[in-house]
């Protein structure tokens, strides 16, 4: 059991709730931020700079665990060439910086490592089940996620237990992609995306901060899982589904993939993508997800 945790990306959709949970639980936590300010008494907050390759060390210190959630926003920016190397090395020269610090800290003893990952690893798949055993796809995303994975596994040593944690689309008001489906939908604007088949492998904020509160207890927890709910629906059940939590009708027509290729080029990959998830392996850890349904999740998020 880690009683001292570094978290990278600890202002983010996941890292506040995240932070707050292990705070809750009694943890010591220790961040990492490109501009400290140390004004949360509860949070010990280092500096580091991914680019030009610095990381404070004190960061480390008594540190058992690191929960690595930092990563530029795949869908904040268009994909051009150069904001696809951004959003790679993002990932990969974290880990990599947060690799030569365990190994060259003298007293560093981390004993876990616990990597964000994506079910877009998967890439484009239909309507096929996709377990952690299934190769990794095609396309900007998958590429992504395997190098980020990639990442991780070389930062691991055979001292380091290691888990990757493949994250499907994540439910809160917050940030994410949520709001931006509702916002329309509030305003009687909502719509189905492309055919609406393809599958979204949703998972409740909650369940996600929990699974890797989770991991981080669980010594027999290591390697790939897919962090999203048992019960993954198609585009258009789910944007059925807010509109009924919401009280709305959807009356617009499918907005057509032609359109969104138009529109987003290559990113279409984000909203059009089909990723029919299983998340057996995790449940077989002993995790109980408190949102299994999406009917659920919502009238929690909404009700």
């Amino acid at each position: 059991m880690s009683s001292t945790v570094l978290i990278t990306g600890a202002k983010g959709l996941i890292g506040v709730p995240l932070v707050n949970l292990l705070l809750s639980q009694g943890k010591t936590i220790h961040t990492l931020s490109r501009t400290p300010t140390n004004k949360n008494p509860s949070i010990k907050e280092f500096g580091w700079d991914t680019e030009n390759g610095y990381l404070d060390e004190r960061s480390l210190e008594g540190v058992e665990a690191i929960i690595h959630l930092a990563g530029e926003n795949i869908g904040e920016k268009p994909w051009t060439n150069k904001r696809k190397q951004q959003i790679i090395s993002s990932r990969t020269k974290s880990l990599q910086l947060l690799s030569g610090a365990i190994r060259s800290t003298a007293g560093a003893n981390v004993k876990t490592l616990i990597s964000s990952s994506a079910v877009g690893f998967y890439g484009d798949r239909a309507d096929e089940i996709l377990t952690e055993d299934t190769p990794a796809g095609t396309g900007f995303l998958a590429e992504t996620c395997v190098e980020w994975e990639q990442a991780a596994d070389r930062a691991a040593t055979a001292d380091l237990r290691l888990v990757k944690l493949r994250t499907g689309v994540v439910l809160a008001t917050a940030g994410g992609a949520l709001p931006k489906i509702a916002g329309p939908i509030k305003a009687g604007f909502g719509t189905v995306l492309g055919t609406g088949k393809q599958w979204m492998p949703w998972i409740h904020i909650d369940d996600v901060v929990h699974a890797y509160a989770h991991a981080l207890e669980h010594d027999l927890v290591k390697g790939a899982y897919n962090l999203s709910s048992p019960h993954p629906v198609t585009n258009q059940a789910f944007t059925q589904e807010v509109a009924k939590v919401l009280r709305k009708n959807i009356w617009l027509p499918h907005v057509p993939e032609l359109a969104l290729r138009i529109a987003l080029g290559e990113m279409k990959a984000i909203v059009l993508s089909s990723n029919r998830t299983d998340s057996a392996k995790l449940q077989q850890t002993g995790f109980n997800f408190r949102f299994s349904h999406l009917p659920d999740a919502l009238l929690d998020l909404y009700g």
